[in-house]
């Protein structure tokens, strides 16, 4: 990248007028790498991604490309602007959106980024931090995950937490409903974790923002070896409870067939993946489920202690996005368009 920039700036009229731009995919992991040795021959714009998310292997990574600037300004004397305490929370949100969840090796915003496990690591950080690492988690936004919140913790101490977690402009709905999931699942739960609680959150922030047409009322799922899984199903549709029971290649599939059966429909299912939001056997899993139909594609989440309850309210979550954006689309068929543009 370096030999290319160079020689576009000598053989270019006029390119000190320009600002010299650089666009790398990470096809051999070198994405970042090819971009700051871009930046160090000359280019004063990187086109970058939060997660480093993207078409194939992905492109630079935004948060690895900012902070590799900010912790070696001896080699990279430049400034980005960029507030970097928000890093860790705009990888959140953009893993929540995609529905992709960052490795935990994940460079900066990976739950493993700052955790030291190895004896001799242990000793280094315990002697002198800089040993092992040359940033602060504080510096990127990442708390330390504490085991201060329990059956027996309040109201006020939990609304305390959201706001130490970075929550604290939400509106007191989304607490209310954070805290009744928080005491059901401290109930479960010996610890409860800060990834436990932000999980919690988001969850009650996608129910907060969306008004459900479909929702789940109750779900027993029947599972093992010998003979088909089967779910028995209890849906609110449009305000009618509808039940049923089907059997699947698994109790995944048969849930899924049951909403189907319930309110018929026909999507492509794109995406199914979990992802433990804390250690242990009783950890809360997160499902990410992606859905298309024709130009559309909606991505719904959910986490709950019972996988198959967070694979149920995922789904659902992703099919109730699609039918306002049908309801979205179907509106703007009937708007003129000079009153469409002013609408949008």
């Amino acid at each position: 990248m370096q030999k290319t920039i160079t020689s576009i700036k000598n053989n270019v009229p006029n390119i000190d007028k320009a600002i010299i731009s650089a666009h790398c995919h990470n096809d051999l992991g070198l994405a970042v790498a090819n971009a700051l040795s871009g930046l160090s021959a000359g280019v004063r714009q990187i086109e970058c991604t939060i997660n480093g998310i993207g078409e194939r292997a992905g492109n630079a990574a935004l948060e690895e490309i900012v902070m590799a600037i900010k912790t070696r300004d001896d080699l990279l004397p430049y400034e980005t602007g960029i507030k970097t305490e928000l890093i860790s929370k705009a990888s959140k949100i953009v893993s929540n959106a995609t529905g992709f969840p960052v490795q935990f090796n994940k460079a900066i915003v990976g739950k493993n980024a700052f955790a030291h496990e190895s004896g001799i690591h242990q000793d280094g950080m315990l002697k002198n931090r800089e040993t092992y690492e040359i940033m602060t988690p504080e510096s990127v936004g990442v708390k330390k995950t504490s085991l201060v919140m329990g059956k027996h913790s309040g109201r006020h101490a939990f609304k305390d937490k959201l706001s130490d977690l970075g929550y604290a402009d939400v509106t007191d709905d989304v607490v209310q409903a954070a805290f009744g999931k928080f005491k059901i699942l401290a109930d479960k739960k010996k610890h409860i974790y800060d990834e436990d609680i932000v999980a919690l959150v988001d969850d009650s922030l996608i129910i907060d923002n969306k008004i459900n047409a479909i929702n789940l009322k109750s779900l027993k799922v029947f599972a093992g070896t010998g003979e088909p899984q089967r779910a028995d199903m209890t849906l609110d549709v449009f305000g009618d409870i509808k039940k049923t029971t089907q059997t699947g290649d698994g109790p995944v599939d048969a849930i899924f067939k049951c909403i189907k059966d319930l309110f018929p429909h026909d999507v492509k299912l794109s995406l199914y993946q979990v992802h433990a939001v804390t250690e242990g056997t009783d950890a809360q899993a997160t499902v990410s489920v992606k859905i298309e139909e024709n130009d559309r594609t909606t991505v719904g989440q959910s986490a709950d202690t019972d996988t198959l309850v967070a694979s149920a309210n995922a789904y659902l979550n992703a099919l109730n996005k699609m039918l306002i954006k049908r309801e979205k689309k179907s509106l703007y068929k009937n708007i003129e368009p000079k009153k469409l543009k002013e609408s949008i």
